[in-house]
């Protein structure tokens, strides 16, 4: 019996140690919880240990550090560091291993099946770049209450204009579901705040991307009326987002974060950043930008974050001069796809109110959308190039940049037919090359100029040359953009950010970091385009 006590004794202790282990976790992790906010990690890109980090290249993406998980609270790791930094042995690598964890490329074991054609490799990837709802803590994530697909490689995190072109891929693969998955987490990051970022990283909390909330919702809801008008008060949120300081404007302060006054008053909208910092993804290349060149630091810093904001990161449509990134301007410039796509806002507004039978509401967001429209028309308008190009308001010209964003009044269906006849003309003649259309004809090696060509400009491009009845036409750039999509596949077992569609033969390149695979929004328009080409030959064999 006593043998039989002291065993019972024995098990009770490690029963013990084990639930006070199991509360000291807990603990410890509510711990971490409440001392790393998002505001700790925005505080945490300004100090000397993350600066130090990141100038002295310990890794060699400047995306790896800001994605790292803090072993402890942040607070504590800079006390360590200022404290053991001056000592003879230390090691940064090391110190930076010891206190944070670094993050996964998920699902970095994947091999392609070669026996498997590029649209059932699309298939087998959706799983893999599927997360489920955010359960992390403690990182620079902001978690998300559904599911979300991400692009792939570096990119582990939601991304806002990505997210559209992907969806769009998982409508047609029958994935719905997750699609409003997704749209509901930028509901909830909208409610949550006030915004929709670039992506759900605390680094990404002072900028935006391309407008493409409204078309998701059209996208997916447009046939339930009370579903589309769920999401109203989001739409408003969003726009009062981008609008935001436009009754302070005045002749004497004519721009304000995202919004610009010009002439007759108008009133149309800029990309823009709320932090004047090198971003810290790219802390070490925006920094060296600036002190390399002797630039201002405050106004190139903005610059930059703004041409981050566009999704165009980086193009020759920023620039002064094409070649030379130093010379970006991107806060002086009106865009044309912003305003397109905020023209399409204003509009989805309205019907909201429509459908909710509030009509006098539904007239002032269909002035808005007046105006905006008539705008483009006549500001965006370049009369001498026949194209729809930039705004340099602080010039007051235009840029002479050709863009793929000269298609997006016709996305829209707003430009006039002779306005449309020219910019289809230019789109075919200059834009248009063996593997789809090319972002701008300017070869200054950032990304997004020649010779890379981006799906979600291909897909713009196309439903422009759809819209103006440019049918053939829109098909067969359809066919080019998906047989380099193929001859690609064929050859790595891989879909690509981007492509060069100039010499087939080669992969894309350039920018700040390395051609990445995965990859949603490539997987998403190539499905899409698949559903298109499919239903055409439906109706051909009815």
């Amino acid at each position: 019996m006593k043998k039989l006590f002291n065993k019972f004794r024995i098990y009770f202790f490690f029963f013990l140690v084990l639930i006070f282990s199991s509360c000291a976790e807990v603990a410890e992790e509510r711990n971490l919880q409440s001392e790393n906010q998002l505001e700790d990690f925005t505080a945490f890109y300004d100090s000397e240990l993350f600066r130090t980090v990141q100038l002295e290249g310990v890794f060699e993406d400047s995306k790896t550090f800001v994605d790292c998980k803090p072993k402890m609270g942040l607070k504590k790791i800079q006390i360590s560091f200022l404290a053991e930094r001056n000592k003879q042995d230390f090691d940064l690598k090391a110190f930076v291993l010891e206190h944070f964890e670094l993050p996964e490329n998920p699902k970095t074991d994947f091999e392609s099946d070669k026996e498997k054609d590029m649209y059932e490799h699309i298939e087998s990837l959706w799983p893999i770049l599927t997360r489920p709802k955010d359960s992390i803590q403690n990182a620079s994530l902001i978690p998300l209450p559904n599911a979300y697909v991400v692009p792939g490689g570096r990119f582990r995190e939601i991304y806002y204009w990505d997210s559209y072109f992907t969806m769009l891929g998982l409508k047609a693969s029958g994935k719905e579901d997750l699609a409003i998955n997704m749209l509901d987490n930028f509901a909830y990051l909208i409610d949550d705040l006030g915004f929709i970022p670039n992506g759900n990283r605390a680094y990404y909390t002072g900028r935006s991307q391309p407008p493409f909330f409204a078309l998701m919702v059209d996208e997916l809801t447009s046939n339930n009326r009370s579903k589309f008008i769920s999401y109203q008060p989001q739409l408003l949120k969003e726009y009062e987002f981008w609008m935001s300081g436009s009754k302070k404007l005045s002749e004497a302060n004519p721009a304000i974060k995202r919004v610009v006054l010009l002439e007759d008053d108008i009133v149309l909208n800029r990309y823009f950043d709320e932090y004047a910092k090198a971003r810290p993804e790219s802390f070490k290349e925006d920094y060296e930008l600036v002190h390399e060149n002797g630039l201002d630091e405050e106004k190139t810093y903005l610059h930059l974050r703004a041409g981050a904001e566009s999704g165009w990161d980086y193009s020759s449509r920023w620039f002064e001069n094409s070649q030379e990134m130093k010379t970006i301007q991107t806060t002086d410039i009106i865009p044309i796809d912003l305003n397109v796509l905020l023209y399409f806002l204003e509009i989805k507004i309205a019907q909201a109110y429509n459908w909710k039978e509030q009509l006098d509401s539904a007239d002032i967001y269909l002035e808005k959308a007046n105006k905006r429209k008539n705008a483009i028309n006549s500001l965006l308008w370049d009369e001498k190039a026949k194209r729809y190009s930039d705004f340099n308001f602080a010039k007051n010209d235009h840029t002479n940049i050709l863009s793929m964003a000269t298609a997006y009044p016709l996305f829209a269906k707003i430009a006039p037919k002779d306005k449309a006849r020219s910019v289809i003309k230019q789109m075919k003649n200059n834009l248009l090359l063996d593997g789809g259309f090319v972002s701008t004809t300017i070869e200054s090696g950032q990304q997004w100029d020649y010779p890379n060509a981006w799906a979600p400009l291909q897909w713009i491009g196309i439903q422009a040359l759809f819209n103006y009845g440019e049918h053939d036409l829109g098909l067969d750039v359809m066919d080019r953009w998906l047989s380099l999509n193929e001859k690609v596949y064929q050859q790595t077992g891989k879909m690509m950010e981007k492509y060069n569609v100039a010499d087939t033969s080669l992969q894309a390149g350039g920018g700040e970091y390395p051609l990445q695979d995965g990859f949603g929004w490539t997987n998403g328009v190539a499905v899409a385009m698949k559903k298109i080409l499919e239903e055409k030959d439906a109706i051909a064999l009815d």
